[in-house]
């Protein structure tokens, strides 16, 4: 099991901004795909963004379109979500994962992701 770490959560105000960061634990994170999801209260787990292991990025969620991004630091051995113009609705656990070292790019299924951290919470409220 790949052990990821997410960080950077927190309660912020609507239209703020919070990046959250997702690293690796006995593993490089350069050749994975790095997906995020949220998960609400009373919601099912939904994607969110994904990179793959050559940076490209993969939209999972109409409803984060020019507010959120994904991105790596391969040196830091880390991946980022900026969340810009954040709002009450964006309220969620947020979990990055990955779907294991046989995928280069971000999966159209999203069943394929199978390892999880542990997850952060971010609460859009004023």
């Amino acid at each position: 099991q790949l052990q990821l770490v997410e960080s950077g959560g927190g309660l912020v105000q609507p239209g703020g901004s919070l990046r959250l960061s997702c690293t690796a634990s006995g593993f490089t994170l350069d050749t994975y795909v790095i997906g995020w999801f949220r998960q609400a209260p009373g919601k099912e787990r939904e994607g969110v963004l994904c990179i793959s292991s050559h940076g490209e990025s993969t939209n999972y969620a109409e409803s984060v379109k020019g507010r959120f991004t994904i991105s790596r630091d391969n040196a830091e051995n880390t991946v980022y979500l900026q969340m810009n113009n954040l709002k009450p609705e964006d309220t969620a656990i947020y979990y990055c994962t990955t779907p294991g070292p046989l995928l280069s790019l971000c999966p159209f299924d999203l069943g394929d992701f199978d390892s999880w951290g542990q997850g952060t919470q971010v609460t859009v409220s004023s």
